[in-house]
């Protein structure tokens, strides 16, 4: 009789428990053994920030099936006849002996585990600044686990924590800045790069930025830490590179994660160009009989077609179930990531996938962008909210290449249906088309993604031309511009304009024709430019011939609205 195979598991939070789980049901008779240096397993770590702002009572619940079992060691040995050992550290992979050295990390005894197939699930590290003094004060997180959560909220129960620095400006750093505003402190976020939330362009980081400072939150972008200072032995402050300080009773590190490759380099294995894992379609290493998956490993981008180092709990699940299925004989691959995302950003939903317009341009491609804001819903229905989309695409091919959604309005859904275009490859042309669901309590007639395809139809059609709001800006006080503003003049009193714009409500355009200069620039723009399109064409009709519109009008205009 054949003997049952030996799998052993390095690590136990995302990816590892959906590798041993689906082993289990694919080959129940195999040994499986998960080696978890934590004490905790199997946790939602996205779900931390919610877990500090109390809307999750209990940091159980992170742990817990659908049905609310705990997973938890026992419930990995009982229920899943699973080998577990937490609070255990991987310290030498053997691969010529196909087996693992482990150390207890309590008891510090070590001993040998034998593998026919080695999982590495190491997940990602915490990436500080370095070299930063005073990071290993007491009252300094990461927000990278259970026990950062714990700390956190132990900070905010004893009411010490009321002026918070956040160190990196990513999907992390915003959604733990919720959860701290919320419990009454005064944030400061300090991101390096000229930009919070790098996943997006400019104007769709600068809209989050504002939203996120009309809650009270201190940004301050191109800002670099020297320090955090302590006094008495507590965190008192945090000196930036160009020597300011910021007073903190608490610094939350939130600058990403690094995929965890240590004990995989040590073992020579192929590490990437990203830092990550190298890893095949099936999830295999550089080793035949190891394989590894989750935020430790580099995957491959399917737009660009490069390596890319895109850590999710999403992600590490769908890599995990390949490494199975690999594993036992199954016929399945990871071909790659589109690298979508999505955050909470108070009452905004951010969402984002495939290429930004800055990624687009290196990866080679001829880009040409779109920015359509709208309700998300029939504008009757009490419940439609506005939502902003940006296009990005390839003017030669039409393809598809990214979409950027944020707004109070529904971003999951479009971005998510967008995510299955660019994944397809799919055009414009084809995306537009789509038969996508609608009534008026979910969309408006057409949806806000496919009006936005519609407009990238005949933005590449030649009906109109545009600038964006930042190129609008770059030019704004020129003598080569004329920027005239098409709303009602209760829309502009009520919602503010732009300085320097001339307001000639739309339906009045053909008779005060003589006002609008024809030997200047002229940009059109309303509240989303659906009438800046319109005056556009009746622009042009007149014979104007250098109309441009504004891309998405006042609402997507991230700059300083003013009075008028």
């Amino acid at each position: 009789m054949a003997r049952s195979k030996r799998v052993v598991i390095v690590g136990g939070v995302a990816a590892g428990p959906k590798v041993a789980a689906r082993l289990m049901r694919l080959e129940p008779e195999a040994h499986v053994t998960i080696v978890e240096r934590g004490t905790f397993m199997s946790y939602a770590g996205c779900g931390l920030p919610y877990y500090v702002a109390g809307d999750i009572s209990d940091h159980a619940e992170l742990m817990c099936t659908p049905l609310g079992e705990v997973r938890d060691p026992v419930f990995f040995r009982e229920a899943k006849r699973l080998a577990v050992h937490n609070r255990t550290a991987a310290l030498k992979i053997d691969r010529a002996g196909n087996r693992l050295l482990i150390q207890g990390v309590d008891d510090g005894a070590e001993r040998w585990l034998a593998y026919d197939k080695l999982v590495l699930c190491t997940g990602g590290r915490p990436m500080v600044p370095a070299p930063l003094s005073g990071s290993d004060l007491p009252q300094v997180y990461c927000l990278h686990g259970v026990e950062d959560a714990e700390g956190i909220k132990a900070e905010l129960a004893e009411d010490r924590a009321l002026d918070v620095t956040i160190i990196g400006g990513g999907l992390v750093a915003v959604e733990v800045t919720e959860a701290l505003v919320k419990k009454g402190c005064r944030v400061t976020m300090l991101e390096e790069r000229e930009n919070i939330l790098n996943l997006l362009d400019t104007e769709m980081a600068a809209l989050v930025r504002r939203h996120l400072e009309s809650h009270g939150v201190r940004i301050l972008t191109g800002t670099g830490v020297h320090s955090i200072q302590p006094e008495d032995g507590r965190v008192a402050a945090v000196r930036t590179q160009d020597d300011k300080l910021i007073p903190a009773d608490m610094v939350v590190l939130a600058g990403g994660v690094a995929p965890n490759v240590d004990l995989a380099e040590e073992a020579g294995l192929s590490i990437g160009e990203t830092g990550g894992i190298v890893v095949n379609e099936v999830m295999r290493t550089s080793d035949h009989d190891i394989y590894a998956a989750g935020d430790c490993v580099e995957t491959r981008h399917l737009v660009s077609g490069q390596p890319t180092y895109f850590p999710r709990g999403s992600t590490a699940n769908r890599m995990g179930r390949v490494v199975a299925n690999a594993i036992c004989g199954v016929d399945d691959h990871f071909p790659g990531v589109v690298e979508s995302a999505i955050c909470k950003v108070f009452d905004f939903n951010v969402a984002r996938t495939g290429l930004n317009e800055r990624q687009a341009r290196e990866a080679g491609f001829e880009v040409e962008t779109v920015l359509a804001p709208g309700p998300d819903r029939p504008h009757f229905m009490p419940e439609a909210s506005t939502l902003l989309i940006k296009l990005v695409l390839d003017r030669p091919s039409r393809r598809l290449l990214g979409v950027q959604a944020l707004g109070p309005g529904e971003a999951d859904r479009r971005v998510d249906v967008a995510a299955v275009a660019v994944t397809m490859g799919w055009t414009v042309d084809q995306l537009a088309n789509a038969d996508l669901t609608y009534a008026p309590p979910y969309s408006p007639a057409p949806d806000n993604l496919l009006t936005a395809c519609n407009v990238a139809r005949n933005k590449l059609g030649g009906l109109f031309r545009s600038l964006t709001p930042a190129q609008v800006q770059s030019r704004l006080g020129g003598d080569d511009l004329f920027l005239l503003d098409v709303r009602s003049a209760d829309e502009v009193a009520q919602a503010g304009g732009i300085a320097g714009a001339v307001n000639i409500p739309l339906h009045a355009l053909r008779d005060r024709l003589d006002e609008v200069p024809r030997d200047r620039d002229v940009v059109t723009f309303c509240k989303i430019s659906l009438k800046g399109y319109e005056a556009a064409l009746v622009l042009n009709q007149e014979g104007f011939e250098q109309v441009h519109v504004m891309d998405g009008g006042v609402l997507n205009w991230p700059f300083e609205i003013v009075e008028v």
